[in-house]
């Protein structure tokens, strides 16, 4: 089943909130930090991380010591931001949310928020548009009032909020070429939250919410129902199946993007959407059962993609490879 073009209207609408953002200030002011201090922040926003996401530490371990800090103290503040919602012991996690809006975008964090304070230093030092953080947490609340999504379109502008911010905050850490580099960036994190959608579909709807179009799920003869019931049946597979080769689509198509990038951060990035991509591989050699199982990479099969991506970051941009073809 074909995309029809209306479908790819997303791209221009998050191009638009993408420059929005990045015409805004950046923080003008941090106090002066201890650095003793600012050392163990940085150091609890890397075992954050660690604890975490162990493809996004084993990636971002590729960047240089300065810039690996900076990415890790970006995914602690993104981790915090999410868990307040997601892990609320509280009926209403609005309030908690609201409060750490005003702390983690404060440019005088307290000495003791060890997340804050690594997170300000992050975006000073990198001038990071606070536009970006402020769309990111717009996102993690919607999940408070919104479970389903329509159309792909309104769920682009979703994954866009939470997660093509990040890229876009972490260009600024890793240094890129120009404005050129930011719709690759919003395409990569949209098929980077769309992946990880693809893959948590039994979590979410334990936790009454699913995260896929819902236009397109009738178009394959699909309800709630179907997810609920979990089981693998001949129109999930086609469903899945056009899930699938559109995000593969969209990773090829955001790979220029990459080589857009510093090139001591190149092959960080490329590691961490390269890891994220195999997930689908494992989505298909798993019968696309997400009900059961939760898709995954094991280390050796993270370690093996590791030369063949650093080959692909280290090639002239004027060569093509016949899998990119």
């Amino acid at each position: 089943m074909a995309i029809s073009q209306n479908s790819l209207s997303w791209e221009s609408a998050l191009l638009g909130m993408a420059h929005e953002a990045s015409a805004a200030r950046s923080i003008s002011a941090v106090a002066t930090l201890d650095s003793n201090l600012l050392m163990r922040a940085y150091q609890a926003s890397a075992d954050i991380t660690r604890q975490n996401s162990r493809t996004f530490y084993m990636a971002s371990g590729l960047l240089p010591e300065g810039k690996r800090q900076a990415v890790r103290a970006l995914y602690a503040f993104c981790r915090v931001s999410d868990d307040i919602v997601d892990r609320s012991l509280t009926s209403d996690p609005l309030p908690a949310l609201n409060a750490w809006r005003s702390r983690s975008l404060s440019p005088h964090p307290s000495d003791e928020d060890l997340v804050t304070l690594a997170w300000a230093d992050t975006r000073l030092k990198y001038s990071i548009p606070v536009r970006y953080a402020e769309q990111l947490l717009d996102g993690v609340a919607s999940d408070l009032t919104r479970c389903r999504y329509q159309t792909f379109d309104e769920l682009a502008e979703y994954a866009y909020r939470v997660a093509s911010t990040v890229g876009l905050m972490s260009m600024h850490i890793i240094g890129f070429s120009g404005p050129e580099a930011i719709p690759h960036a919003i395409k990569l994190g949209v098929a980077l939250q769309m992946t990880n959608i693809l893959r948590d579909v039994g979590e979410d709807w334990r936790n009454g919410r699913l995260y896929l179009p819902q236009d397109e799920l009738a178009r394959f003869g699909l309800s709630g129902q179907d997810i609920a019931a979990g089981r693998v049946t001949p129109r999930w597979r086609q469903f899945m199946r056009f899930q699938i080769r559109r995000l593969h689509r969209m990773y090829a198509e955001a790979w220029p993007g990459i080589q857009m990038l510093a090139s001591d951060g190149r092959f960080a990035i490329a590691a961490a959407a390269g890891l994220y991509e195999a997930i689908l591989d494992d989505i298909e050699k798993a019968d696309y059962d997400v009900f059961s199982r939760r898709a995954h990479l094991g280390a050796f099969a993270k370690l093996s993609r590791l030369p063949g991506l650093w080959f692909r970051t280290h090639l002239p941009d004027d060569v093509t490879l016949w899998f990119d073809e």
